[in-house]
C-alpha cells in the first residue's frame, strides 16, 4: 500500500526510498513476529530449525536500500537506472546468497520465481488471519475502512477551505484522483506485492546453494591449458613493450603519427582494450576454474601464468585510461566516457583482487567482493554528481564548450555552470526552468538534484534570455 501511494514511476525521487525502507521493515517484522499456529492445525511431524540468514546478507539489504536512496539526491536518470538495475542483483544476494557466480546466477532468478509461487501461500496465510480474526472477534474490516476514509475527507475538507497553508500543503499530499491515478496504483499494488511476497517467501524458506558454490570443474591436462595461456602471455607482453609508444605516448605520438588524429587515437583503441581487459577476465575464470592444482607444480605454474597475464592486464587498464583522459581533455567528458571509464578502473580493481586470490589460489570470497566493489563504485559516482563534473570539467576546457550537450543533461548539473559566461548560462537556466515547470514535483518526486536547480534557478535567473546561441 505504502509504494502504490509513494512510488513515482516516472522520476526519481525520494518515493523509490520510501518503499525499499517500508519494505525493509515489513520482512523485518515478518521475521520477528512469531508464527502462531490455529488451535485446529495439527502438530507437524517434522520441524525444521529456523534458518540464520549470513551476516553478509544485511550488508547487500543495506546496500539494496542505499542504491534506491541515489533517486533522493541525484535526478539524472541514467544514474537511477544504473542503481535500480543494480539493486536488483544487491537485492536477490541478501534474499537468496550466493558464493561462486554459478550461485548467484542461481539466486538472482530465483526472487521473480518466488514472487508468483508465493501468490498460494500468502493466500493461505490471509485466510487463516481471516479465520483467527472472525474466531476472536466479529470485526468488520470494510466498515472500518469506509468510515475511516468518511471521517478523514470530511474533516479534510472542512480544515482546507479553513486555512489557505493547510489547502496548499494537502493539495501537494493528496494527489488528483483520475483513471490513470487509479491505474497506477493497482499496477504498483500488484507488483509491490509480488515483489514483497517473493521476498517473504524466500525468507522463510532460503534456497540451499552451497551445492553450486564449488568454483572446481573436470580439470584438464597441464599441456592443455598451459601452452594456449603461455603463448596468449606472450602476445600481452609483445604488444605491451612493442607498442610502449602507441600506449603512453600521448601527444607526441599522436603529433609524430601521420594521419592520426586524436579522436582516432583515443576513442579507437579505447573500445579494444576494454574488450581485451573484459575478455582477459573470462579467461582467467575458466584458467581458474579447469586448471589442476593438486601438485605443488601446478600451483606454481598456475600463479605465474595467471599472475603475468593479469599484471600485463593491468597495464592495458592504464592504457585505455589514459586514451580516454586524453580524449576527455581534447574533445570534453559526456556520460558515455564517464560511465566507460568508471567500469575501466572497476576491471583494474578486479584484476588486483585477482592477483591477491593468486596467493593462496582458491578464493571463495571474489566474485562477491568484486559485486561489493561494483556496489561501492556507483554509490561513489552518485555521490561526486556526475553531471555536474561533466559540466564542470567542460567549461574548464579552453576550448568550445559544447552548450547544446550541456542543455542535454540533468538538472544536478545546474550548480556546475557558475563559471561559464553571463549569456550563455542564463540560456541554459532558462532551458533548465523550462524542464523543471514542465514536469513539477509532489512530494514523491522531490529530488534534492532538482530541488537545489530550481533555487539556483530562482537566485541567478533575474530575466528570461530573448536570444540564445
Amino acid at each position: 500500500m505504502i509504494a502504490a501511494i509513494s512510488l513515482p514511476l516516472d522520476r526519481a525521487g525520494v518515493g523509490w526510498l520510501v518503499t525499499a525502507v517500508a519494505g525493509t521493515v515489513a520482512l523485518m517484522v515478518s521475521a520477528i513476529v512469531p508464527a502462531r499456529p490455529l488451535p485446529t492445525t495439527p502438530e507437524p511431524l517434522v520441524k525444521r530449525p529456523a534458518a540464520k540468514p549470513r551476516p553478509d546478507r544485511y550488508g547487500w539489504a543495506a546496500a539494496t536500500v542505499a542504491l534506491l536512496a541515489v533517486g533522493t539526491f541525484r535526478s539524472a536518470g541514467w544514474l537511477f537506472a544504473l542503481c535500480l538495475v543494480m539493486a536488483t542483483l544487491t537485492g536477490a544476494l541478501a534474499l537468496a546468497g550466493g558464493g561462486s557466480m554459478r550461485a548467484i546466477a542461481a539466486g538472482f532468478t530465483m526472487p521473480p520465481i518466488a514472487a508468483f509461487r508465493s501468490v498460494r501461500w500468502l493466500g493461505t496465510g490471509a485466510a487463516r488471519l481471516r479465520g483467527r480474526a472472525e474466531a476472536a472477534a466479529n470485526v468488520r474490516v470494510a466498515a472500518t475502512v469506509a468510515v475511516s476514509i468518511a471521517l478523514l475527507t470530511v474533516f479534510g475538507a472542512l480544515f482546507a477551505s479553513a486555512d489557505a497553508a493547510f489547502s496548499e500543503a494537502l493539495s501537494h499530499l493528496a494527489p488528483a484522483v483520475s483513471a490513470p491515478t487509479v491505474v497506477r496504483w493497482v499496477f504498483v499494488f500488484v507488483v509491490a506485492g509480488l515483489a514483497l511476497g517473493g521476498a517473504a517467501f524466500l525468507r522463510a524458506a532460503p534456497p540451499d546453494l552451497t551445492g553450486l558454490d564449488g568454483t572446481e570443474g573436470r580439470k584438464v591436462a597441464r599441456f592443455e591449458w598451459a601452452v594456449p595461456l603461455g603463448l596468449l602471455v606472450l602476445l600481452f607482453a609483445c604488444f605491451v613493450a612493442v607498442q610502449l609508444a602507441v600506449l603512453f605516448g600521448g601527444n607526441r605520438h599522436v603529433l609524430e603519427t601521420d594521419g592520426l588524429t586524436y579522436a582516432q587515437y583515443a576513442r579507437g583503441g579505447f573500445w579494444q582494450l576494454s574488450f581485451v581487459t573484459a575478455l582477459t577476465l573470462v579467461v582467467l575464470a575458466g584458467a581458474a576454474r579447469w586448471a589442476p592444482r593438486e601438485k605443488p607444480a601446478d600451483r606454481l605454474l598456475l600463479r605465474i601464468v595467471l599472475g603475468t597475464l593479469a599484471g600485463l592486464t593491468l597495464i592495458i587498464v592504464g592504457s585505455a585510461l589514459h586514451r580516454m583522459n586524453l580524449y576527455a581533455d581534447t574533445y570534453g567528458l559526456t556520460r558515455l566516457r564517464l560511465l566507460v571509464a568508471c567500469c575501466e578502473a572497476w576491471f583494474g580493481l578486479v584484476l588486483v583482487l585477482v592477483l591477491v586470490a593468486g596467493l593462496r589460489i582458491r578464493a571463495p570470497w571474489l566474485p562477491r567482493v568484486a559485486i561489493a566493489a561494483g556496489v561501492l563504485a556507483l554509490l561513489g559516482l552518485a555521490a561526486a554528481n556526475p553531471d555536474r563534473l561533466i559540466a564542470e570539467h567542460n567549461i574548464e576546457q579552453a576550448r568550445t564548450v559544447d552548450v547544446r550537450y550541456l542543455g542535454t543533461l540533468s538538472p544536478d548539473a545546474v550548480p556546475g555552470l557558475a563559471d561559464l559566461d553571463p549569456a550563455r548560462r542564463d540560456c541554459l537556466l532558462a532551458e533548465f526552468a523550462n524542464q523543471l515547470r514542465s514536469n513539477p514535483d509532489d512530494w514523491r518526486g522531490w529530488n534534492l538534484g532538482r530541488d537545489e536547480a530550481r533555487k539556483i534557478i530562482v537566485r541567478d535567473l533575474s530575466s528570461w534570455p530573448t536570444l540564445c546561441p
